[in-house]
């Protein structure tokens, strides 16, 4: 690390106005043109990258006012030096950030949450192409069309076009060599009537080609041209007399049709136009996008946007739509959106429609954008087998909570006389444990048996660090104990840190089992039978906590013992220590091993220092 970068580092611990002074000068010799910013924390690690069509307004709007919303205060604060790259265009504004915050993953960037598990329709790029489904885009010069959210649709409209063209669906190799040297047979889908039989030189591969292109006019939703053309084919075939021919022609045309009546219709003096609509839902954003050519609708998509700072909607949209058009899903030079953007984009319009068919265009992708959310969280519901949700609802009416508590956390202490004190946080979301976010804390400053000092300690650590990552707080907190405990929890949050949670307290009596719920300041008795689905669920979840802190504590203990054992012998370090207890287990176990038990885990020489050891009796047990 440069000494000039340590120096700015050094400046990050003055008080927050000699911060945001410091910030400012970086700020003034900034210029006003198009660019990407980056801000670093004081590790050099890039927190945040942003685009910006004048690059000192855009930055200098972080520092020359108060921010009312907290997550940016916070990056703010963890602001240590500003970079910035400028460009030509605010298009090239535009791509160099979508490729950053790919490649750096930014802590406080929204980020796009991968489609990958979306299918796409895929035009593999060679002689007599094949036409299938896949959920790998590989950029091999293969044409995609997609995704598609719905593989109902995607299979309909597979179907309709080996219906309307005899595709073959076959891997070989169909080179003019390996056909012109007779390799290959015809199969049973040539027999069938499924494949004309190219592999055989059955089919020309201009009349394949002709398939192909007119496949892909329709996957583009421009069935009209297709329609036109096997209609100029059908009259071109009766005119010769070849009725047989036409007729079969004239089915593909009605196939299509029939196809085309289907979709969704608007307006058939809307061309090639793509909308865009957002619906913001808190910690995440979901933009549907929708592709519309000659009046109907031929494609939806709704992405989901992991939301870290409470970004402009502006910018979260632009992010998309750039994402949209290198992914290729919008190529229109005509885009709706819901509200103006001070942004441009080389050949593209964007539209803010106030009434008519491009109006209830986007009132209509405003609802697939809405109804996107509302199912997922339907989804997330209906892969639990006992359906949380439910349960969540009716705990968050029987508390009287103003959100469904669908992120809580529990805490418990535990120690003996104050000896080993610890700490768990045991974390339940959608009303399951998500063991990847338990937390096991040592209490640092406590001492004594102390479980409200070092409740209060905990909880303060833990939500000052997730308040300084900008992490989701939880829509609960549980104490796993009455008043006392619930008191020390509120003086950590609602005094200290100035949030304003909900905590929940599970009472114990003079048999130390759960007898009663309490909520609220001061605190109220909840009116609940032991057998109820909501008391067992809290009960569960005192378990769980209570089964953290205890094995940590247990753990903790136990190492602390054992480690002690054999810290009076000179020249065994924590690797051989750890060997023998893998090994062994016990220290008595080792006592008794003999030298050449010993010589197998950790050699001679240690062997013996370890058996002397024992032997001298200078070990207190």
């Amino acid at each position: 690390m440069s000494s000039a970068f340590k120096s700015k580092i050094k400046n990050t611990l003055q008080s927050p106005d000699e911060h945001i002074a410091r910030l400012k000068e970086l700020v003034a010799v900034l210029p006003e043109s198009p660019g990407v910013y980056q801000y670093l924390d004081k590790n050099g690690t890039i927190i945040y990258v942003g685009k910006a069509k004048r690059l000192k307004r855009r930055v200098s709007s972080y520092f020359n006012k108060y921010q009312d919303r907290a997550k940016v205060r916070i990056l703010v604060r963890n602001i240590a030096d500003i970079k910035h790259i400028v460009v030509d265009t605010e298009q090239d504004a535009l791509l160099l950030e979508n490729n950053l915050i790919k490649k750096y993953q930014p802590r406080y960037n929204s980020l796009l949450k991968d489609d990958k598990t979306y299918p796409w329709i895929c035009i593999k790029n060679e002689p007599f192409p094949r036409i299938f489904s896949t959920r790998n885009f590989i950029r091999d010069g293969s044409s995609y069309f997609g995704p598609y959210t719905s593989g109902f649709a995607l299979k309909t409209l597979l179907e309709l076009i080996r219906r309307l063209y005899p595709i073959r669906t076959c891997a070989l190799n169909l080179s003019r060599d390996a056909i012109a040297k007779g390799r290959y047979k015809i199969c049973l889908e040539h027999h069938i009537g499924n494949c004309l039989g190219p592999c055989e030189g059955l089919q020309t591969e201009e009349d394949y080609a002709e398939a192909i292109s007119n496949i892909k006019e329709i996957l583009k939703g421009n069935s009209n041209e297709v329609i036109e053309l096997l209609k100029s084919k059908m009259n071109a075939l009766s005119k010769e007399y070849k009725f047989e021919e036409a007729q079969k022609v004239k089915n593909k045309i009605d196939k299509l049709s029939e196809f085309q009546s289907k979709s969704t219709v608007v307006s058939p003096t809307i061309h090639n136009v793509d909308v865009f609509a957002i619906y913001d839902d808190d910690d995440c954003a979901y933009i549907s996008f929708m592709k519309v050519v000659n009046g109907a609708i031929v494609q939806v998509h709704t992405f989901e946007m992991r939301k870290r700072i409470e970004e402009e909607l502006d910018s979260l949209l632009l992010s998309v739509i750039e994402e949209a058009r290198q992914r290729r899903l919008s190529t229109s030079a005509e885009i709706i959106v819901p509200f103006e953007i001070d942004f441009s984009l080389d050949n593209i319009n964007f539209v803010v429609p106030q009434r008519g068919d491009k109006k209830k265009l986007l009132e209509l992708c405003e609802k697939n954008a809405h109804m996107y959310a509302v199912e997922k969280l339907k989804r997330s519901a209906l892969h639990n087998r006992n359906n949380p949700i439910d349960l969540l609802v009716s705990v968050q009416k029987k508390l009287h909570l103003p959100n469904i508590p669908r992120y809580i956390e529990i805490f418990d202490n535990s120690n003996i006389q104050g000896a080993f004190p610890v700490a768990a946080c045991v974390v339940y979301k959608d009303g399951k444990p998500s063991k990847k976010d338990y937390r096991l804390f040592n209490i640092k400053t406590v001492e004594g048996p102390d479980d409200y000092a070092s409740m209060f300690e905990v909880v303060n650590r833990r939500y000052s660090r997730l308040m300084a990552e900008a992490q989701p707080l939880p829509d609960l907190i549980v104490a796993d104990g009455g008043v006392g405990q619930m008191e020390s929890i509120r003086q950590a949050t609602e005094d200290a840190l100035g949030l304003n949670i909900p905590i929940l307290g599970l009472a114990k009596n003079d048999k130390h089992s759960t007898n009663e719920l309490l909520i609220g300041f001061p605190p109220k008795h909840i009116e609940i039978r032991r057998t109820d689905d909501i008391f067992r669920f809290f009960a569960g979840m005192q378990e769980e906590v209570h089964r953290a802190a205890i094995t940590f504590h247990r753990n903790k203990r136990s190492k602390a013992f054992l480690v002690s054992e054999l810290d009076g012998i000179k020249g065994i370090g924590d690797k051989t220590k750890e060997a023998l207890f893998n090994e062994l287990k016990t220290v008595d176990a080792m006592r008794a091993a003999s030298l050449e038990t010993l010589e197998k885990i950790i050699g001679h020489a240690k062997a013996e220092l370890v058996a002397n050891y024992f032997k001298q009796g200078q070990l207190d047990l």
